[in-house]
């Protein structure tokens, strides 16, 4: 993986919702909505899996590097070369 593309995005995160999507996405800045619950890291995961699933990729190129605790996260997209 190493000298593979990346996307770094700053993601502001809000659980508990009724569906988890995308709300709104300003360049490297998301909002997103997650029907998770923020309770041993299921937030985190769901996170993971939509961000994975935005850009096609394997949840394993997916890390949150900042904010496992919090609401607002920075997250790394490994993206292959095609």
């Amino acid at each position: 993986m190493k000298n593979m593309p990346t996307v770094h995005l700053d993601i502001h995160v809000v659980t508990n919702a009724k569906q988890s999507e995308v709300v709104s996405k300003d360049g490297s800045h998301w909002r997103v909505r997650l029907a998770a619950k923020p309770v041993e890291g299921a937030a985190n995961d769901a996170l993971v899996e939509l961000i994975a699933e935005e850009f096609g990729v394997a949840k394993s190129l997916v890390e949150i590097k900042r904010g496992h605790h919090s609401r607002n996260k920075q997250v790394i997209v490994v993206v292959p070369d095609s």
